[in-house]
């Protein structure tokens, strides 16, 4: 039995469960909502706190701030606790009572801000954590809708996870496009393995790139490129499938219900899009798409009813 020294060590190395879709093709899903702090964003906020210790970016006392729509704040949350650093989240009013309950139970400071149409608009939740950065002396923002660190730790870790529990057998690569860290870290990983997989990132309809430039309200969390993001790589995503607030709520219930899976609003768009995908496939496909947390942050927004 692998016992960890710590709970840090535990991120990553989660399961990759089949899902009997009606394909021919081997569909499979990265249950990431079994990380320590119940989410992918596990990752992505220990490589970039790590980091920016090894460049002295953050010492000892300091204080991590992060803008987060509820699981990369959690994720921050947990690693500072665990370090001893103070926590500062910015969140938009829209997300879960249960994430802001979580964000409060690891000792974080959350400051909510009015939901905006764009991530650079003065009261956004974005640009209040910058504001607070500047402010606070010894203070690191991890900042992951700018920092290539996002990405690099999808590209050092999820990828390589899903191209060893797949063999190499890999052929479609399914994630939601939010910072784009995901799609685009895991998605480079897995086209230099095999430059013939096909990344597919997941978006809303409503979101920047959607419309042009012409955001509107929508009801997901943790999903929806909604700013001119250096992350997104385009060159390693072969296509966007759009799912919608009702495209994916739809899906939760069938997923929980018919499968077993109690995923968060994102995961229900990804399994949207690899539904839609799946007919296409043959019996030499393997498809892996990412459920990024769970059901049970979202429960009292009653999406499962």
């Amino acid at each position: 039995m692998k016992c960890y020294k710590n709970l840090l060590q535990a991120i990553g190395n989660t399961p990759l469960v089949r899902v009997p879709f009606d394909s021919p093709a081997k569909i499979y899903a990265k249950l990431e909502y079994l990380n320590p702090g119940g989410s992918i964003k596990d990752r992505a906020a220990l490589f970039m706190i790590q980091e920016a210790e090894r460049l002295g970016l953050l010492k000892p006392g300091g204080t991590l701030i992060e803008a987060s729509s509820g699981n990369q704040g959690i994720a921050t949350a947990m690693i500072g606790a665990m370090k001893g650093y103070k926590v500062i989240i910015t969140v938009s009013e829209k997300i879960s009572e249960e994430k802001q309950k979580t964000l409060q139970a690891y000792g974080a400071q959350l400051i909510r801000c009015k939901p905006t149409l764009h991530l650079q608009e003065p009261e956004s939740y974005h640009t209040k954590a910058l504001e607070i950065h500047r402010a606070t002396p010894n203070s690191f923002m991890l900042n992951q809708y700018f920092n290539p660190t996002n990405a690099g730790a999808h590209y050092a870790m999820l990828g390589p996870e899903i191209w060893h529990q797949t063999e190499g057998t890999v052929t479609h690569y399914c994630a939601a496009a939010g910072s784009g860290g995901t799609v685009s870290g895991a998605g480079k990983y897995l086209k230099e393995q095999n430059n013939k997989i096909k990344v597919i990132a997941v978006d809303v309809p409503n979101s920047y790139r959607s419309t042009d430039k012409n955001p509107q309200p929508y009801k997901l969390e943790g999903i929806g490129v909604d700013y001119d993001t250096p992350l997104l790589d385009t060159q390693t995503i072969d296509d966007f499938i759009l799912a919608s607030d009702d495209n994916a709520i739809a899906m939760l219930k069938t997923m929980a219900r018919h499968y077993g899976f109690l995923i968060g609003p994102s995961s229900g768009a990804v399994a949207y899009a690899a539904a839609q995908i799946a007919p296409t496939l043959t019996k030499n496909d393997v498809l892996v798409m990412v459920f990024g947390d769970s059901g049970r942050a979202y429960l009292t927004k009653n999406f499962y009813s």
